[in-house]
């Protein structure tokens, strides 16, 4: 066996031992990494970072190479783990040329298969503080994968907290956001990803104005059945009555073909909703997108002309399954 061993070495061969599968992240450096990033970059596809509580000030990456991996918060609690920056659209880099809105993402995660659970993502950029800072959009996560599941993950931030995305304009990105927690104000939850939002608390920030913001901004493509589902969910707000709107239709850059599909079904509504809940953007009016409600239930909730409902019908083709089955049949709801 030596003798085989030592031949193999004299050939080359490559004796690297295999990559840890399992790595562990202490922000008090008594774990295998101090930081997220460096765990990213040394756990292989199909791999397990979990982080003990902390707060970890850093922007981190998960690029496309790295499918199926988990970050994971060790104690079940989302408040627990925090990955915290500040950078908005506006903030200037060292060489003086400004983030942009994907830029700022504390987190950007583009690999297919993620997974994340009971951890936080938070951008912490406050526009109060930075009155010179007028692109004030403040990513919290930025997610393009395909087959991405969120279970118990806290998401904050004020404008475009959660960019739910594609790698592509031509590409799918199915994205589960189980037992979530939202916050943010202008179009947080915004993207042109098939995005299911089931049973999430999600919470409209008083930015004491009126509107004081819309809670979707959504950029479907013109061919996707699917764009963003918020199901059996309760949003809250501190706002004024009739200051928040549901939603408006993103088309990035005048596209055409990004045609808006957003359902708000089965959902607790507060009083900050307004009876409209759904207004036009930059020149495209709501009326062209595909936006519907099904069965909202509280003081925000309502219908009229202006208030689209699904049939029972169209309803039992709109669900979270449906969404997020493609033509390979995926079913990750609990």
């Amino acid at each position: 066996m030596i003798t085989l061993l030592l031949a193999s070495v004299l050939a080359g061969a490559s004796l690297t031992a295999p990559a840890c599968t399992h790595l562990v992240v202490a922000a008090d450096g008594s774990g295998s990494f101090a930081t997220v990033q460096a765990a990213i970059d040394a756990v292989p596809a199909g791999g397990t970072v979990s982080l003990m509580p902390g707060t970890y000030r850093e922007v981190i990456t998960v690029p496309a190479s790295k499918t199926g991996i988990t970050l994971r918060g060790t104690t079940g609690r989302a408040a627990d783990v925090v990955i915290d920056y500040d950078n908005a659209s506006g903030t200037k880099k060292p060489d003086g040329t400004t983030y942009g809105t994907t830029g700022s993402a504390t987190a950007t995660i583009a690999a297919n298969g993620f997974t994340a659970t009971a951890l936080t993502f938070r951008n912490s950029f406050d526009r109060h503080a930075h009155p010179e800072i007028t692109a004030t959009q403040a990513v919290a996560v930025k997610a393009t994968g395909d087959r991405m599941v969120f279970d118990n993950v806290t998401f904050l931030g004020h404008q475009d907290t959660l960019y739910a995305d594609t790698a592509t304009v031509g590409t799918t990105g199915r994205q589960y956001y189980r037992n979530c927690a939202i916050s943010g104000d202008v179009d947080f939850l915004f993207g042109r990803a098939t995005a299911v939002f089931d049973r999430a608390t999600i919470t409209a920030l008083d930015r004491g104005s009126n509107p004081n913001g819309y809670l979707t901004a959504a950029s479907t493509r013109r061919a996707n059945t699917y764009g963003f589902l918020v199901v059996g969910s309760k949003v809250v707000s501190a706002a004024a009555n009739a200051s928040f709107y549901l939603g408006r239709p993103w088309h990035p850059g005048g596209d055409v073909d990004a045609i808006a599909q957003v359902v708000v079904r089965e959902t607790v509504l507060p009083a900050a909703i307004k009876a409209t809940p759904w207004t036009d953007m930059s020149g495209f009016s709501w009326k062209d997108a595909r936006f519907f409600e099904y069965r909202n239930t509280g003081p925000g909730a309502g219908t009229g002309t202006d208030r689209p409902q699904l049939t029972a019908a169209q309803a039992a083709t709109f669900t979270a399954q449906r969404y997020l089955a493609g033509a390979d049949g995926w079913n990750p709801v609990l």
